[in-house]
């Protein structure tokens, strides 16, 4: 009874979360709620027992993006700008029309923890009772995704090490060198201070000598 409690209670905060970043302006608050959300979301996969989705959605969602999202802070502005335009219908239309597409698909999944659905009828059963002689791992998880899912779970990590790349490079965390058109115009403007410079002391008579054609 309680299971059922938990998960209402984890879908409302993270649907209040997801208002709450629409609504705000302040970037770094929006990074926090976004960390937020993944925790729970985390949460919510611990509840339905899926312990290894949580740990990645725990530690890439919560973790890594918060931390990619402040340091892409540091290089722009806190407060996003007010844009002047109305709302737009076609995306809100597409949006939708793809949430509606996606809910209908769902209407033919079977139910949840459902004994006799097609995934609990062909491998799962080779996956608890043989798993341990073929891969030599006693945890039925780590051997599936370290082994029988091999290629997933490097295609998933391949995907996470090209967006942490991406962020580094769009950050541009190399420094960079002087524009050489900035250069000149510094020499430029030191060469008038030194030619002004140079003509106020030659205008200036030299203390101690008289000036040449004056008297005595």
């Amino acid at each position: 009874m309680i299971g059922p409690v938990i998960d209402i209670l984890l879908l409302s905060f993270m649907i209040v979360i997801a208002l709450a970043v629409v609504r705000m302006r302040d970037l770094f608050g929006v990074a926090m709620l976004v960390s937020l959300f993944s925790l729970l979301c985390a949460g919510v996969f611990t509840v339905m027992d899926a312990a290894d989705v949580a740990f990645t959605e725990a530690a890439v969602g919560a973790g890594i993006s918060t931390i990619l999202m402040l340091a892409t802070l540091t290089r722009t502005a806190r407060r996003e700008r007010r844009r002047a335009s109305g709302v737009s219908i076609l995306p809100l239309t597409v949006v939708c029309i793809t949430g509606a597409l996606l809910v209908f698909g769902t209407s033919d999944l079977p139910r949840l923890g459902d004994p006799d659905a097609p995934i609990h009828k062909h491998v799962a059963d080779r996956y608890l009772q043989r798993s341990g002689e073929e891969i030599g791992i006693p945890n039925v998880v780590t051997s599936i995704l370290a082994s029988y899912r091999g290629y997933d779970t490097l295609g998933e990590t391949a995907v996470i090490f090209t967006a942490g790349i991406a962020v580094i490079a769009l950050l541009g965390l190399r420094r960079r060198r002087p524009r050489p058109a900035r250069r000149r115009e510094g020499n430029d403007a030191l060469g008038e201070t030194t030619v002004v410079s140079t003509a106020a002391v030659a205008d200036e008579p030299v203390q101690g000598r008289p000036e040449k054609g004056g008297d005595g």
